[in-house]
């Protein structure tokens, strides 16, 4: 069954899950932490909708390929097409926020890297990218406010601040726009900070967001 996103008062969005459009190396401190050279310009790519999932279920990654690391993310729910938006019109058309990990075969990654072959399946396989529910926003947040964190098993392993984007949200979405139409079900997620590492087996995990945003999941074994 197709994704359907879903807004934390138990409403369904009015349109199925389109493509995941997201954005590399958006915070300094991780991409120096994978030693890579912090971009001038936003770095994007796309997950699939078949790579959405639910926390609601145990997430299922593919252990067996190596190394799956998490990367912990803000996510924003698309209500409008955009193409070659502005940074007001981007703004408008965020209709929900949540939260989302960027699910990442690193060995894979690398190694493909290395042949300077794409790497999309070491981030676009099924499962490879579990959402949150949405909070619906009907006016403009604060973006350099929003602050959210991902624990495992109780330890605090990621925490990442609108501020300290690289690229701020409404620039990051109407670039975006620039190069991918984007249509209502769409998800944009705007990149991860400082933290990424390995996903245990058997995980608890639990991400927030400011707004009373509070996600739990568990991984499976």
């Amino acid at each position: 069954m197709r994704f359907v996103p879903r807004f934390t008062d138990g409403q369904a969005f009015s349109h199925p899950l389109g493509k995941i459009v997201c954005v590399g190396r958006n915070y300094a401190d991780h991409a120096k932490e994978l030693n890579n050279p912090i971009p001038s310009e936003p770095l994007l790519f796309i997950k699939p909708a078949t790579s959405a999932a639910g926390f609601d279920r145990p997430i299922e990654a593919p252990f067996a390929r190596g190394e799956v690391h998490f990367e912990a993310e803000l996510a924003l729910l698309i209500g409008e097409r955009l193409t070659h938006a502005t940074t007001e019109e981007a703004e408008r058309a965020v209709v929900g926020i949540g939260l989302a990990l960027d699910l990442t075969l690193r060995d894979v990654q690398a190694r493909l890297k290395e042949k300077g072959q794409p790497w999309e399946v070491a981030k676009a396989f099924d499962g490879a990218c579990p959402l949150s529910d949405f909070l619906p926003l009907s006016r403009v947040p604060n973006w350099s406010a929003l602050v959210f964190t991902l624990e495992i098993d109780a330890e605090l392993r990621q925490r990442g601040e609108g501020a300290d984007m690289l690229f701020p949200i409404p620039t990051l979405v109407a670039e975006m726009s620039r190069h991918f139409t984007l249509e209502p079900g769409d998800v944009v997620l705007t990149g991860t900070p400082a933290g990424v590492g390995e996903l245990p087996r058997g995980a608890k995990l639990r991400l927030s967001l400011t707004g009373g945003l509070e996600v739990e999941g568990q991984v499976a074994e």
